[in-house]
């Protein structure tokens, strides 16, 4: 009966010990996959301002009627953060808080922008939100300047007026590739990825990158 048991334990400590190490073998794979998959970035139209172009200063006013100014040099040396959102976009009330995170801790001057004549329905969506700090715009011509035509749309405009990342934002990753773009000075990450491929194959073939 002694034998018995001890053969068993034997056994199930050579089955742990066999579980164990599959998952440290599944748990690198993960890890290799992780640095193989390239970031997913905002998605960037082809259509309107370029990045890398200098944006022209437009004139708006808020929801409040203050007036400010969008795109050219940024007089407190501050990059602006545009959001175009909907009082009717599920995706864009989700992403608010996160606008609102990433504004503060990289110290950029966040916009929200918007269309539509009900200006009450904004005014209730401003006031659901909490985001009364910041200024909202409600412009069709702002928009379409920026060739806006999928929501939630973000632009990040460095403070020297140059137009530094744009695209589309369905998550977080989304948003925040945005400033990734603007300090590595590429585009968008999926050609950051495909440089730095490229620069891993070259070193492969023992040729400078």
């Amino acid at each position: 009966m002694t034998d018995a048991l001890l053969v068993s334990n034997l056994i199930l400590w050579c089955l742990v010990i066999v579980l164990a190490l599959v998952v440290l073998a599944l748990a690198r794979q993960v890890g290799v996959l992780h640095e193989r998959v390239a970031p997913a970035g905002a998605l960037m139209p082809t259509n309107g301002p370029k990045v890398g172009e200098r944006t022209e200063p437009v004139s708006l006013r808020d929801l409040a009627g203050a007036a400010l100014t969008v795109g050219g040099p940024a007089a407190d040396g501050r990059a602006t953060l545009v959001l175009w959102l909907s009082p009717t976009c599920p995706v864009c009330r989700t992403l608010v808080p996160t606008a609102v995170s990433l504004a503060q801790a990289e110290r950029l001057r966040l916009v929200f922008a918007s269309d539509g004549d009900k200006l009450e329905q904004h005014r209730a969506y401003v006031d659901d939100l909490r985001i009364a700090a910041y200024p909202y715009v409600v412009s069709q011509a702002f928009g379409m300047s920026y060739a806006v035509s999928k929501l939630p749309f973000a632009v990040l405009i460095g403070a020297d007026g140059v137009l530094k990342s744009k695209g589309l934002v369905n998550t977080r990753e989304h948003l925040e590739s945005l400033v990734e773009a603007m300090r590595s000075g590429i585009a968008t990450l999926q050609e950051y990825a495909a440089r730095v491929e490229q620069s891993n194959d070259a070193s492969l073939r023992g040729q400078p990158s």
